[in-house]
């Protein structure tokens, strides 16, 4: 509990002073009573390769990828989403200005041609996305050189041209060589690039890592095997490989901007118990720990990525591989990091199991990740999956799962923020809306939120149904928050707290309604 005593705001001292020492408690601090947490990861990866979710055509104008990107954005806020995985490198191309690598074609038509008008998409969806209060995670395709072989269409500093000796074929596609040294550091600076330069809040790999195999063709490696095997076996050096460029990605962002956190989001089953008595109840065709040679228990054990996703996208009892049996399997695993669960909604009513016919499936599968204490949210993929003809289960998910706002969890590996609690400079009632005026925070803060508690009431702050605001915060001389008179009344109290870039919260100020402080 907090009492007025507690509270610090700035203005008219004497009569704050005789208001706040009335001893009467004012903010809860206990259990949010609400059926729906304050903090859960509610995510949606908006995937670019072959024009997926955004844009939606090669030859979209710069206005029209920017109000498609809107519009998806605004779907979202709607229905109290928090973060947005965006694919900015989807086959050794860029959706920025890259010193590395090309435009990519899925943006402009052709690869290694800028937008035009010109602008730098990351930049602007970044910044789109944080004024709607969205975390922005940049999301990376490590190995994917191409998407098909048409090498031709390849703009002269795509990497294929650029260096191939670090590209094999294998299947349909060519792939960066994970075993060469040169093709980690490469990969690395690629993706520094992105962090050093621009405001992400992650960087997020998926599940192709090694690429899943084809049968009758053999991934050839074998000469950077020779090289580079120091006596290993095969498969334990591939899994080395990718050790060592998921080591290297955590410890360059801690080193440079620790907060910007690191996720994974590996296909759904690691091994199947029949070959490892560690594995799951499952019957996986390919697994990630042998197939793909990733292997996410270890980076969890060792804190190198700050989340997990797994992609559970088989419906809740489905033989081979049950959302059930894997969501246990999973949240079973030691873990200081966040587990999030990866789900599968574009096989809704567009998939030979029965189970996705009906909307209740997705329900009950986030209903199992809300009741399960080691998950803490969800990643849907993709975007388009709940826009158009499942309009219907958007409102659904809504109304039974995400009727209030969430706050992404904090980054895992820090400790209290360090943020001041906000100051109050002048608040004006009398305006419409009503401004409030508050300091700028002692240091860099992500956003702030408004909290509001009705009349004779504490205004709990664990509450998710008593957040009214999330608003980024921009640097300046101070902040101005405006609400209007409608949304006020029948409230008692406001309070106001700073989220720092970790996505750690302040303690509350609160300032009784209709009390001016100049």
């Amino acid at each position: 509990m907090r009492c007025w005593g507690d509270i610090l705001l700035t203005g008219k001292v004497a009569f704050l002073l005789m208001v706040f020492t009335s001893g009467c408690s004012i903010l809860s601090y206990g259990p949010p009573n609400s059926p729906e947490p304050k903090h859960e990861f509610r995510a949606v990866w908006i995937a670019t390769v072959v024009n997926i979710d955004w844009p939606s055509e090669k030859t979209l104008t710069t206005a029209e990828q920017q109000r498609e990107f809107i519009d998806i954005l605004a779907f979202y806020q709607e229905l109290n989403f928090n973060a947005v995985v965006v694919q900015v490198r989807a086959a050794g191309d860029a959706f920025y200005s890259s010193s590395y690598e090309p435009w990519s074609k899925y943006l402009t038509g052709e690869e290694g041609r800028a937008p035009a008008p010109y602008y730098d998409p990351l930049e602007w969806m970044i910044a789109e996305a944080h004024q709607r209060g969205f975390e922005f995670h940049a999301w990376f395709n490590p190995y994917r050189a191409t998407f098909d072989k048409d090498t031709l269409s390849l703009a002269p500093n795509h990497a294929f041209n650029a260096h191939r000796p670090w590209v094999i074929e294998y299947g349909k596609r060519f792939y960066f060589n994970p075993g060469l040294p040169e093709v980690r550091r490469y990969t690395t600076d690629v993706i520094m690039e992105v962090v050093n330069r621009y405001d992400i809040d992650g960087v997020h790999f998926d599940d192709y890592f090694y690429p899943y195999k084809v049968k009758g063709e053999t991934f050839d490696d074998s000469a950077a095997f020779t090289s580079y095997g120091t006596g290993m076996g095969l498969e334990d050096w591939r899994r080395a490989n990718v050790d060592s460029l998921i080591k290297n990605i955590s410890d360059s962002l801690r080193a440079v901007k620790p907060w910007v956190q690191f996720g994974i989001s590996p296909f759904g089953v690691w091994r199947n118990a029949s070959v490892d008595s560690l594995g799951s109840d499952t019957r996986a065709g390919q697994t990630t720990y042998d197939d793909l040679y990733a292997d996410p228990l270890k980076w969890m054990e060792y804190d190198w990525i700050d989340n997990v996703i797994p992609q559970l996208y088989w419906s809740m009892d489905y033989p081979p591989a049950s959302h059930r049996t894997l969501i246990k399997w999973w949240s079973g695993q030691a873990y200081q990091g966040h587990l999030y669960v990866g789900n599968g909604i574009y096989k809704v009513k567009n998939n030979s199991d029965k189970a996705w016919r009906k909307y209740r499936e997705v329900l009950d599968q986030l209903t199992m990740a809300r009741n399960e204490p080691a998950v803490s949210g969800n990643v849907f993929f993709s975007a388009r999956s709940l826009r158009g003809e499942h309009a219907p289960l958007a409102k659904k998910i809504k109304r039974k799962k995400y009727r209030y706002p969430a706050l992404p969890p904090s980054s895992p590996f820090t400790g209290k923020s360090t943020v001041d609690r906000p100051a109050i400079r002048m608040a004006n009632w009398q305006a419409q809306p009503v401004t409030i005026h508050l300091k700028p925070p002692n240091e860099a803060v992500r956003f702030m939120l408004v909290y509001g508690a009705k009349k004779n009431r504490k205004l709990d702050v664990q509450n998710p149904r008593s957040i009214m605001l999330k608003k980024y915060i921009e640097s300046g001389p101070g902040v101005i928050v405006s609400l209007d008179k409608k949304r006020l009344k029948g409230l008692g109290q406001l309070a106001f707290t700073f989220i720092d870039k970790y996505g750690k919260e302040s303690t509350p100020v609160v300032l009784p309604i209709g009390h001016n402080v100049n």
